[in-house]
């Protein structure tokens, strides 16, 4: 299995594409902002057709390369219908930070856009991945489970949901914290210790390391849990 990270010079968004092997059909999970031109120069370098985009939440540095990438390859931007929206308004789901944004480009929203449901199965180039909706970032998180090639190894996109050590803000219009700790506690806290954890920004982990170590799992239970870092969007 081939799994790659490009990092998006804005806000250190990792955007991921997932294929059986190289030279095959794959998947690319959250295009970022200015991604495009060196995310289709290593599809063409490594032989990769893109059959999907996958977006684990509608915020704009994870969604900003979503047309140009979909679009001209006539292929779907698959969403939860919670942030669907932002794919309409990128800027609505960035309250004041989205001031920053205002006037300095132009969008438009991908041809085909395809919703994504908690507990589906999307086969997507020869591959199977599991959504989890777990919202509580934004209404339309969701987690993108990937088995591995053996039957001990999996992966968990987790988006802006979970990072190395820390966990997603809550602050922007449509967060919700008593969300996001039912989603840590119902959704993350549920998957094997040795899932790899694929963030939206920072290093990889895995679920064991996390629940071990971050302040925010080890006290999921005191309900006066600080707010996480601002990470991305």
């Amino acid at each position: 299995m081939l799994i790659e990270s490009l990092v998006a010079e804005a806000f250190a968004t990792n955007c991921y594409v997932v294929a059986a092997e190289a030279g095959s059909d794959c998947v690319v999970i959250d295009p970022g902002i200015g991604i495009a031109e060196r995310l289709n120069a290593f599809l063409a370098a490594r032989d990769l057709t893109p059959v999907a985009v996958m977006m684990t939440h509608g915020h704009l540095d994870h969604t900003f390369s979503v047309t140009p990438i979909a679009d001209p390859r006539g292929i779907p931007a698959y969403v939860h219908p919670g942030d669907a929206g932002q794919l309409v308004d990128p800027l609505a789901g960035l309250g004041d930070l989205g001031r920053m944004f205002a006037g300095k480009f132009d969008w438009r929203e991908p041809n085909e856009i395809a919703s994504v449901v908690d507990g589906q199965k999307l086969e997507l180039a020869g591959l199977t991945f599991t959504i989890t909706h777990a919202p509580g970032h934004t209404p339309g998180s969701v987690l993108f489970g990937l088995d591995g090639d053996d039957d001990a190894e999996s992966y968990s996109f987790t988006g802006d949901v979970l990072f190395k050590g820390t966990i997603g803000r809550t602050d922007l219009p449509g967060g919700d914290s008593a969300q996001m700790m039912a989603s840590l506690r119902d959704k993350v806290l549920a998957l094997p210790d040795g899932t790899v954890v694929l963030p939206g920004h920072g290093d990889r982990t895995d679920i064991g390391v996390e629940r071990r170590t971050n302040p925010f799992l080890i006290e999921l239970s005191n309900e006066g849990h600080t707010q996480a870092p601002t990470r991305g969007l």
